[in-house]
């Protein structure tokens, strides 16, 4: 299996070859030359098989350059109970993600059940094992540099705390992030770990990363890494538990499903396009956004127009308004088009926006099953409350918006299953608006936010942040 860039002008590359750098040499994003597609017999087989199971059945179809045998060695050593032990009432460890059915045909995928009880760490947690290992195998380094807006950069940080190697500079932005939020990374004091706050939004962290990445000079001569989704080898992570939550909700492989998932960079969405690409039964994919609503407006016209400024909401893991894994898609939608793909970065990139409709191109969307809606704070509120009443189950903010969309597209006799993003313990102040009660969070946790905390504040400045590397990776 070959990877390559959607912008069609950096060379092919095997998956070992990219799982370090992230963004390929043109600032395009790596893809598969092709996706493997299981047969009706394959996914039979599969019905029956663990996580585990599943997640090698699935990437050892995007691997190949890595020996079978230690691939199947790194899932295991991943997709643990102990790893994604901090699940609710009633659910065992060992699914890794349990299947919450709240009545027939809706269910809620629990995602959150590791280190950082947010689904980053569904992917993550294997990513800091590839490293490792892809590091081990060459006596390399690495310098990962990543941006978040809630929920990834804690989820890399504890993903790679300790690992041989490497280092972590992940940017954040001052305001919006959940008190719990920052507390999960600035409380890390390991050596490796680095927690850069900028004066800014998550956009700006996201463009520092970007323009990091495109300087190929520094990039080699410092080895930047990804763990951003940006990286593929985290979407295709994040591909197994679409299957893992099929086979869940259904009794045969004739039957379709529909996911709800709540997006802000189209990272998990775009997973979910990679699995029905690969054939699973999926009929629609909903693309569920807060008030940053820029992913709902284009599958609902056709122009995709990232806005100026960002909005702060009580669902701030999705406070986002450029949508890096959208490229991905486009690239798909256009049927590959890579010098189509670089026109229409370049007029977003230039502070532009595009349409599709003039090509015909929007109306292709129908046939990858890509719908959307977006939510708002009161919204989510409402939606948080209903289900705590009516079903007796606590959502965070990201899955209310997620349900909310979800809801607004079920159909009958298809299944619906969201995607949660987080538990509510790491959202308490948006809980207590909503119900009027604290979530409860792991007692390991209880006292997390009162833990010293290590962080360097600086502003949205891109050579500062290379001097801070440069200063800091050795």
């Amino acid at each position: 299996m070959n990877y390559l860039s959607t912008r069609g002008l950096a060379p092919q590359l095997r998956f070992s070859e990219i799982l370090l750098g992230g963004l390929a040499s043109d600032g395009g994003l790596y893809m598969p030359e092709h996706y493997p597609r299981f047969s009706a017999g394959e996914l039979g087989a599969m019905r029956g098989m663990n996580y585990r199971e599943l997640a090698f059945a699935v990437l050892s179809r995007l691997i190949d350059d890595i020996p079978h045998d230690d691939l199947a060695a790194l899932i295991d050593k991943t997709y643990t109970a102990d790893v994604y032990r901090y699940t609710g009432p009633g659910e065992n460890a060992g699914d890794i993600t349990p299947l919450k059915t709240l009545e027939p045909g809706l269910h809620v995928l629990a995602l959150s059940n590791g280190p950082t009880l947010a689904f980053k760490d569904m992917a993550m947690q294997l990513l800091g094992n590839l490293f490792e290992y892809v590091l081990t195998k060459t006596s390399g380094e690495l310098n990962i540099l990543g941006a978040t807006s809630g929920d990834t950069g804690s989820a890399a940080e504890y993903a790679m705390r300790g690992k041989r190697g490497v280092r972590v500079f992940m940017l954040s932005p001052e305001h919006g992030m959940t008190r719990f939020q920052q507390a999960q990374m600035y409380a890390l004091t390991d050596a490796n770990i680095h927690n850069l706050v900028i004066r800014g939004v998550f956009d700006q962290c996201q463009d520092i990363v970007k323009a990091v990445s495109n300087d190929l000079d520094f990039k080699a001569k410092h080895h930047i890494g990804a763990v951003n989704s940006i990286n593929w080898a985290r979407v295709a992570a994040q591909s197994v538990y679409y299957f893992k939550a099929y086979f869940a909700a259904t009794q045969s492989n004739d039957q379709e499903v529909s996911f709800s998932v709540p997006s802000g960079n189209f990272g998990n969405v775009c997973a979910g396009h990679i699995a029905r690409q690969m054939g699973l039964p999926i009929k629609k994919l909903i693309v569920a956004t807060n008030e940053n609503d820029v992913l709902d407006e284009f599958f609902k016209t056709g122009v995709y127009r990232p806005r100026p400024e960002t909005r702060h909401t009580s669902s701030p893991s999705m406070d986002i308004s450029k949508a890096s894994n959208f490229e991905r898609f486009v690239f798909d939608l256009t049927g590959r088009d890579a010098a189509m793909v670089r026109s229409l970065w370049g007029a977003v990139e230039s502070g532009g926006s595009f349409d599709l409709n003039a090509d015909g191109l929007f109306d292709r969307v129908a046939g990858f099953g890509v719908v959307s809606g977006s939510s708002n704070h009161a919204n989510r509120m409402d939606t948080i409350r209903t289900v705590y009443e009516v079903y007796g189950t606590m959502i965070d903010p990201h899955t209310a918006d997620g349900l909310k969309v979800g809801l607004e597209h079920r159909e009958p006799g298809v299944p619906l299953i969201c995607m949660e993003t987080a538990q509510p313990a790491k959202f308490e102040d948006a809980i207590r608006e909503a119900l009027g009660i604290d979530p409860v969070r792991p007692a390991e946790l209880a006292d997390l936010e009162a833990q010293p905390q290590k962080k360097h504040v600086m502003d949205a400045d891109v050579n500062a942040v290379k001097q801070f590397i440069v200063d800091h990776a050795r």
